[in-house]
């Protein structure tokens, strides 16, 4: 090969990834220029140990190897964020999360999570939390407490509470309305979907860690006259969407760094309690085309052991 055709190698990758995510961070630095990671730099935020490195979006293939100095530990974002971004648009670096925002819609991208069973365990206590809104976010698109009084919906977690009892830090952070989406309370938010969330915390007694990424699906729905529509409510003054399904990829590793994949979805809506939870598997594929994130792109497929109950 060529020198200059070993250049073009390097460069056209990351060309593209900068191109594709270029738009979004610049429309959104002009307001959180110190939030948001840029494709170049390294974000920081309030904390050496917070400190995002952008070389996991995807595109970019180069393992996270932190150096820690003499009283630093490494970045929890890069830990959380291990296998690779599945987007970068307004990302927020929490204690026990990582947010991408979506403005339009006034809900979360994703929600991406690094759980073990020390991060379950604790003595914090969520009645001394309350939702509040997430003032990082510009007015503009920002959803408030008062979008859900009175809508009918529960302010349901993606990033769920007691994932994070490790440190009240940590469980107030699942309290910004950045990690909230509108939630049928009765038979989803409060059961079936709980149900969900439970049964991911208890894969941290079977797994050494467990990586959770979460988030809402506006999937579309043929009407009367044959024609597939995407439809969703909208709440409160500020507009904030009413997904139609959300979905839960989980990637566990074993202790011999074996790797399992579970992924699913549910419906926005009353769900029975007797319906297991294995009737909500989906191939992850369908996922990734219908919220357009590629999820765990860093590990081939042929990777995990095994993938929804089966060996792929």
């Amino acid at each position: 090969m060529s020198p200059m055709s070993a250049v073009k190698s390097r460069l056209i990758p990351a060309i593209t990834t900068v191109t594709s995510i270029g738009v979004g961070v610049w429309l959104g630095v002009q307001y959180e220029r110190k939030t948001l990671p840029l494709p170049s730099v390294l974000a920081k935020t309030s904390s050496p140990s917070d400190e995002v490195d952008t070389r996991t979006v995807p595109g970019h293939f180069v393992p996270v190897q932190p150096t820690p100095g003499p009283q630093t530990s490494p970045g929890k974002a890069g830990q959380i964020m291990r296998y690779g971004f599945p987007g970068l648009t307004d990302l927020k670096s929490r204690e026990g999360y990582v947010v991408s925002y979506d403005r339009r819609n006034r809900n979360p991208h994703w929600v991406f999570e690094h759980l073990t069973s020390a991060h379950i365990r604790g003595d914090s206590d969520r009645q001394q939390c309350d939702f509040k809104e997430d003032e990082t976010i510009h007015p503009y698109f920002r959803a408030t407490n008062w979008d859900f009084k009175r809508s009918g919906y529960d302010r349901g977690h993606l990033a769920a509470a007691a994932n994070h009892r490790h440190s009240q830090t940590a469980i107030g952070d699942t309290f910004y309305l950045s990690n909230i989406s509108p939630q049928i309370g009765e038979g989803f938010n409060r059961d079936a979907w709980n149900k969900l969330e439970k049964y991911v915390r208890g894969l941290t007694k079977q797994f050494n860690n467990v990586y959770v990424c979460t988030g809402p699906l506006y999937l579309p729905r043929k009407e009367p006259d044959g024609k597939m529509y995407v439809k969703y409510e909208v709440i409160g003054r500020n507009h904030v969407a009413v997904p139609t399904h959300f979905f839960k990829v989980v990637a566990c590793e074993t202790n011999k760094g074996e790797l399992i994949l579970e992924s699913y979805v549910m419906p926005n809506d009353r769900i029975d309690n007797n319906v297991p939870l294995k009737n909500f598997l989906v191939p992850v594929e369908s996922i990734e085309r219908a919220s357009g994130l590629l999820l765990f792109d860093r590990i081939p497929r042929n990777a995990f052991k095994v993938i929804n109950g089966r060996q792929p």
